[in-house]
């Protein structure tokens, strides 16, 4: 059960950290819409208008990750801890394409690199300290796309519950 706490730590902290950068980048769209400012992230208009959408993203992004964080072992957990897991790779790759592209290198210089490895550790952990499919279904955790012919009909037996010995 320690893996289950550290995935708690981890995807609340990650759902934060998400939900805190996307309102940065949201406020540093309202920032720039000010007349005579100097913009925090150095693009012009249009570049802010895709932050702040960015921005927005991140807080959606960071709420389900802290709802995955809330209910570690249902399978909606699951699910977002993968999608996250998957996403930071691809960041990962886009950061060493970067980073080999010599505009970007000698801008950003080691950065890049140096990024893509924190992605996929922290996607690695994602992965590693997931909630099984086992703990999921002896926690209790429904699945609500079950078909239909798998819910109980009227007049059948009701289901036994796996003696596993887990509580909720």
């Amino acid at each position: 059960m320690k893996s289950h706490r550290l995935y708690r730590v981890l995807t609340g902290t990650l759902g934060l950290a998400f939900s805190i950068f996307g309102l940065g980048l949201v406020a540093a769209f309202f920032l720039y819409q000010r007349p005579n400012s100097v913009p925090l992230i150095p693009t012009g208009p249009i570049g802010h208008y895709f932050v702040a959408m960015a921005g927005c993203a991140l807080v959606g992004w960071g709420s389900a990750m802290i709802g995955a964080a809330r209910e570690p072992a249902s399978s909606t957990s699951r699910t977002v801890g993968t999608a996250t897991a998957f996403v930071l790779v691809l960041m990962a790759i886009v950061r060493m394409v970067a980073w080999t592209i010599g505009d970007y290198a000698s801008w950003l210089g080691e950065i890049p690199r140096q990024e893509a490895g924190a992605l996929l550790g922290i996607a690695l952990l994602l992965v590693w300290l997931r909630p099984t499919v086992a703990d999921t279904m002896a926690w209790g955790a429904t699945n609500r796309r079950r078909r239909a012919s798998d819910r109980p009909q009227a007049g059948d037996a009701p289901m036994p519950t796996p003696a596993s010995g887990a509580e909720r």
